[in-house]
């Protein structure tokens, strides 16, 4: 620790890489033995290896868990693709278009409920709040076992679409409040990854469980459910012991190590320690144009995702592969969109930038789903075919990790994050009413206006992404000018960031 150290010590000490980081401003936080905070003239030096035995002791306790509770989520959602290939609509007796009906009634709540779920579980805590939703998911999942019509499945998916609403930005908050703003992408990622595994794994189960004979139930798809959702809820029982409140009452860190966690989120994370929330603040990041750019990004990220997550085995179903097979040939493109996700998300950290990352995913949905629906006859260009099943997946996961990271990077104040997050992530699933009704039986088993109409969304999701990236160059630079400086997000301490483009110190985090 140095006293009125100057800017050009600064410098030196933040070039130090291997030992040490400082941070500029001219401004900490000393955090005494009874975690006094101390003001402001005091800089802190951070050991950096210390910091990352931190941060692998978060890795260690809160990734696996958090991983798991959204495989889970991944697939009580999602799961309803590979039921209606084991022929869930015929053997419930859906008219034409309630198939399509159930699926996209999921979105309606989910959008709606997401921000006052949110806020309940920033009010009580999203160590507790999260495996509450996650037992609330999966008991819904086991009674999708019971029903017998339409009105049942349709009353189940609205509730289940109220419980996961907000489930995605709280995991998001909760990680804002121990990693730093470089460090959450990979994190993120880690987590994320669980999504692609979980539509590869429900494939595999699906592929199992549709060839169980047994007398207890009358159709098999029924076991998919049961199956899923008593792990579901088992699971969440564990988590809620399990999950640390945050990093000061975390059990598994010495004295030190809690100062240092405390240390790292009130200088240079993507959170400020104990802020309240106040509905009027958070709604001010709304009066950001920026925030408009990142929310027409979402809507465009909405409808390859949902397209993918919801209607992956319809499109591998065009392979001419029976319903057992077909929710095999789903799981290899799953599991290589989870690769490709921790490779950009990886690259994305290691060089501190969002926005080319987030358009190359993009560029590879309009790629994957043109090839696909410009393949005339697909048994003479199998491989082709399937090889553009694997772009799908990698085109979809990326940008959604990626996105809800940069905007998290650029928006200090922790109340607009959680508002912005809790609107965006829900927006984009929002678009999944879309994928459900532009994947119509009657286009089957080519559906050449939905892939038509999901790769526009993705060459759209390119262009906005890489134009609003352009304007936050063009923006630091404006402000490095002006200043006569050069400095990047990375220099500046969150709470200088919190207040958003309207200070002059504020700098875009690309």
């Amino acid at each position: 620790m140095a006293e009125n150290q100057s800017a050009g010590e600064r410098g030196v000490a933040d070039s130090d890489s291997n030992r040490k980081d400082s941070f500029t401003g001219g401004k900490a936080v000393n955090v005494g033995s009874n975690n006094e905070i101390f003001p402001d003239d005091i800089v802190h030096v951070i050991d950096r290896a210390t910091e990352r035995a931190l941060c692998r002791k978060f890795d260690f306790r809160l990734l696996p868990v958090l991983a798991v509770m959204y495989l889970f989520n991944a697939l009580d959602k999602g799961n309803l693709g590979n039921a209606e290939t084991a022929g869930l609509s015929g053997d419930l007796h859906f008219a034409d278009g309630q198939y399509n009906l159930i699926v996209g009634i999921f979105f309606v709540p989910y959008v709606v409920f997401a921000p006052p779920v949110a806020m309940l579980g920033k009010r009580f805590g999203p160590a507790r709040v999260l495996p509450i939703l996650m037992f609330c998911f999966g008991s819904l999942t086991l009674l999708m076992a019971s029903v017998t019509n339409f009105s049942g499945v349709f009353a189940l998916r609205w509730f289940l679409g109220i419980s996961e609403s907000a489930f995605f930005p709280l995991v998001i908050y909760y990680q804002t409040t121990f990693y730093r703003r470089g460090e959450l992408a990979r994190r993120l990622a880690i987590f994320y990854a669980a999504s692609n595994i979980a539509n590869a794994f429900s494939g595999l189960l699906a592929f199992g469980v549709f060839q169980i004979k047994s007398h207890l139930v009358d159709h098999p798809w029924r076991w998919l459910f049961i199956i899923e959702g008593s792990a579901t809820v088992s699971f969440s029982v564990f988590a809620y012991w399990y999950l640390p409140k945050s990093a000061a009452e975390a059990t598994f860190l010495n004295d030190e190590e809690k100062k240092l966690a405390f240390h790292r989120i009130q200088v240079d994370s993507s959170s400020v320690v104990n802020e309240k929330f106040d509905l009027r603040e958070s709604l001010k990041i709304f009066k950001r144009p920026s925030t408009y750019g990142f929310l027409l990004i979402e809507i465009c990220l909405g409808v390859p995702l949902q397209g993918v997550s919801l209607f992956l085995p319809q499109i591998v179903q065009r392979l001419g592969y029976g319903s057992i097979k077909t929710n095999l040939y789903t799981v290899a493109p799953n599991i290589t969109g989870a690769v490709m996700l921790l490779i950009l998300a990886f690259t994305s950290d290691g060089f501190k930038i969002r926005f080319p990352f987030i358009s190359l995913g993009f560029a590879f949905t309009f790629i994957g789903f043109i090839i696909y629906a410009a393949i005339q006859d697909v048994q003479a260009q199998i491989r082709v075919a399937y090889f553009a099943t694997f772009m799908m997946c990698w085109g979809t996961s990326a940008p959604s990790v990626l996105l809800s990271t940069w905007y998290n990077n650029n928006v200090a104040h922790e109340g607009e994050r959680l508002t912005l997050t809790s609107v965006g992530v829900p927006l984009a699933n929002l678009m999944g009413l879309v994928a459900s009704n532009v994947f119509q039986k009657r286009d089957a088993p080519k559906y050449l206006p939905a892939l038509i109409t999901t790769a526009a969304f993705g060459a759209t999701g390119c262009l906005i992404a890489a134009s609003l990236g352009m304007y936050m160059i063009f923006d630091n630079n404006r402000r490095n000018r002006q200043q006569g400086v050069s400095l990047t997000a990375k220099d500046i301490p969150t709470r200088k960031l919190r207040d958003g483009p309207k200070v002059p110190e504020f700098r875009w985090f690309l």
